[in-house]
């Protein structure tokens, strides 16, 4: 499985740009000669962390991003992790991801259930309340989980227990906390064996800088491919999937497991 990571400085408050960029990014980044199966995203893409005023740019009931991703989906024949966006439905705004398969259906959305205390989120933000699910994308089983949410073992475990091969993380996660963002990631790649792979944003916004850094790493715990700190770039790598098997199999954590004494 051949991944396209964008690393993207993301323009505050402003969807019809960030759109544009990203149409020009697939146009490098999906058609090359080596095309990637899936293409990654980053959180909040369309607007940043804008969230004193995600009342008037948080998408609405006309879908613009939805139908931007899923038609670039179909042009390019590529599966799209499509990172998330701020997502107004009814009184609440939710963090949403959205994935599309080679064909442009959208396969997949996740509402980020765990907001930010540090941000406030929850005066801008509704958690989501449905439960983290897997999916596949070219027949093989993956899960994404946004940000703030790599804190939470219990979502990544419960993923790999439902058999996700590939945990994709979307983010916009700071360069204060920058050993945490590449240790937690880690430490999920390895305690539950499969391939973790994360589109970080960079650049600064309201006095914040990001750490870029998107990474992806294999099941055993080394890192296969990373971006730097502060440049926007594409990070690309090929999953061998049968490393998740290989390791599961050599280090059967999953049959060691006794649930019942915790």
């Amino acid at each position: 499985m051949k991944i396209a990571i964008y690393q993207m400085d993301i323009i505050p408050g402003a969807p019809e740009e960030n759109h544009k960029k990203v149409k020009q990014w697939f146009e490098q980044a999906a058609s090359q000669e080596e095309k990637p199966d899936v293409v990654v995203l980053p959180e909040m893409w369309t607007t940043a962390y804008t969230l004193t005023s995600l009342d008037q740019v948080a998408e609405n009931d006309q879908k613009q991003t939805a139908t931007l991703l899923s038609e670039l989906a179909k042009q390019y024949a590529v599966n799209v992790v499509g990172g998330s966006i701020a997502t107004k439905e009814g009184d609440n705004i939710y963090n949403r991801a959205l994935v599309f398969n080679r064909s442009g259906e959208q396969v997949h959305q996740y509402d980020k259930i765990h907001l930010v205390p540090m941000l406030n989120e929850h005066l801008y933000l509704a958690g989501g309340q449905e439960r983290v699910q897997s999916f596949e994308l070219d027949g093989v089983k993956v899960g994404v989980i946004i940000c703030y949410d790599l804190r939470f073992p219990e979502l990544a475990r419960s993923l790999a227990l439902a058999g996700t091969e590939v945990l994709f993380i979307v983010a916009e996660w700071p360069e204060a906390r920058q050993s945490h963002w590449t240790t937690l990631q880690q430490a999920r790649a390895i305690e539950n064996q499969m391939y973790v792979v994360s589109s970080n944003r960079v650049g600064t916004y309201d006095g914040v800088e990001f750490c870029g850094r998107s990474l992806v790493i294999n099941p055993w715990g080394d890192t296969v491919a990373q971006g730097t700190q502060d440049k926007e770039e594409t990070i690309t790598a090929n999953l061998q999937l049968k490393d998740v098997k290989e390791v599961r199999h050599n280090v059967p954590v999953f049959k060691s497991r006794v649930p019942n004494l915790y």
